[in-house]
């Protein structure tokens, strides 16, 4: 007769572990507003803010782990230059270069959902472009015949990753509010207007969908 009590622990234990692994949706789909804080290595270029967005694709493999990859776009955006004269800049330059930012990002995040709110961690690696470079190089080297040494456009890609986390607030079952995403961003842009790595910041904001109902809460 003991049997139906040790029966019945097994049976609410299943079923708990069950609506623990169903709770997190087969996939997340993000769509958000984006800043970036960009700081270049060269001592003559100022640090300059960007402003866009994009958006976000996670597949669950379980509870906690999942795989993204994130894509942002920022608008186009003016440095000021302020290059003394040197060997690889005979004349010298002082004004405003205007270039945009994109990144592509890939790698593993870690969510926990506690229904109430949920924070989430990951590292992400890929690659980044900026039209600035090329844009400093027909504004700075093109117009004047020996404006510098350099003898071509410089290369606009370059390595990227980011290092962070965020907090989303579930709204229902099939909707997160993404309230900030907070990453430290590099990027390794390497030509001759730029000597080494950008140590940069990022900040996310905006929607999560959450694709494939997630399950019960489970049994207390």
């Amino acid at each position: 007769m003991r049997i139906r009590p040790v029966l019945h622990f097994a049976a609410v234990l299943l079923l708990g572990t069950w609506s623990w692994a169903q709770e997190a949706p087969k996939a997340e789909l993000a769509f958000d507003y984006s800043f970036a804080r960009y700081a270049p290595s060269a001592s003559y270029t100022q640090g300059h803010s960007f402003n866009g967005g994009g958006g976000q694709f996670k597949y669950n493999f379980g509870q906690y782990f999942g795989i993204m990859m994130d894509l942002q776009g920022y608008n186009s955006n003016t440095t000021m230059f302020d290059i003394p004269a040197n060997d690889q800049f005979p004349s010298g330059y002082h004004g405003s270069v205007s270039g945009n930012l994109f990144t592509y990002l890939f790698g593993p995040v870690v969510k926990f959902r506690t229904g109430r709110a949920d924070p989430y961690f990951h590292f992400l690696l890929g690659g980044a472009h900026s039209s600035l470079y090329g844009n400093a190089y027909q504004t700075i080297c093109q117009p004047t015949a020996g404006g510098c040494s350099v003898s071509g456009s410089p290369n606009g890609d370059a390595y990227a990753q980011a290092l962070g986390g965020g907090l989303d607030i579930p709204i229902n079952n099939w909707v997160d509010f993404r309230v900030g995403q907070f990453d430290w961003l590099y990027t390794h842009f390497t030509n001759q207007f730029t000597n080494s790595g950008q140590n940069n910041f990022r900040y996310i904001g905006g929607l999560n969908i959450k694709m494939g109902a997630p399950g019960a809460r489970p049994i207390h």
